[in-house]
Formats: C-alpha cells, structure tokens, sequence
C-alpha cells in the first residue's frame, strides 16, 4: 500500500509548518542568547508535572537525549545564570535543577513570543495537521 499524491502533499505541508514553527523557535533563543535545545530544556524542567522530581535522568528523558548530553546543557545553563543545582530532597546522592530568577525570566520571555506565534501560525499548522489526519482516515476506511 502507499500513500496518494494528495497525501504525500498533506504530509509534506505539515512538515513545512512544523519547521516553520522551530526555525522560529530556533531563532527565537539564539536571539536572546541561549540555543534552542538549551529553551528546550528550560521548558521542560519548568513544566514538569507534580511530583516529578527535576533530576537530570527526567530531563533527559523528556527531552529524548542521553544523560551526558544533559548534563552538558545543564553545565552551559548553570554557566549562563540560568539554572541551578542542589542535592535531591530524598535521595542525597540525586541532582536536581531548578530555575534561578534569570533562567524565569528568559524562560518568560521566550514562552511569551513561541505563545504569540503559535496564536499567529497555529491555524495553519493545525489546517495541515486536519488535512494530514483526513487523508489517513481515507486510506484507514478503505
């Protein structure tokens, strides 16, 4: 089975918006000094649901990297001002991280200008998404 010409089309337009969306991003943080995966892991450590505890091996995981590239983003961070470590509260031999008031503030700003665009692209890409998953359920139905 493959897809039709309309299908690829409909994938093709929704990768097209999806990078759209993190050449944004990307240029976003590099415009106010940090790198993307960098955001990435920012947000994530700020995201994180209750009771998930902000180690190293979570952030990791959330942002699908191994732990030593984590590591490395987080010494990079802890360089910048931005984040922090301390011993875990359970666990003594854990590392957890967290925020300092400027990692908040970078993480504020550029949370604000991905939520903008998102309000300014997001129909789009969500058009692209609907078209893409119509065009699945097409080939699913028949």
């Amino acid at each position: 089975m493959d897809l039709s010409s309309g299908e690829y089309i409909a994938l093709a337009e929704f990768r097209r918006q999806i990078r759209r969306f993190l050449h944004f991003s990307e240029t976003t943080t590099k415009e106010n000094g940090i790198e993307a995966q960098q955001h990435q892991l920012l947000l994530a450590l700020r995201g994180l649901p209750p009771g998930v505890n902000p180690t190293i091996r979570e952030l990791a995981a959330r942002l699908f990297i191994r732990h030593h590239s984590a590591v490395e983003l987080i010494n990079r961070l802890e360089k910048a001002g931005a984040i922090a470590r301390h011993t875990g509260s359970e666990d003594k031999r854990e590392v957890w991280v967290r925020l300092t008031p400027a990692g908040r503030a970078i993480l504020r700003k550029l949370a604000l200008a991905h939520r903008a665009e998102l309000e300014r692209s997001g129909p789009e890409l969500a058009r692209a998404m609907k078209s893409v998953l119509r065009a699945g359920g097409k080939v699913a139905a028949a």
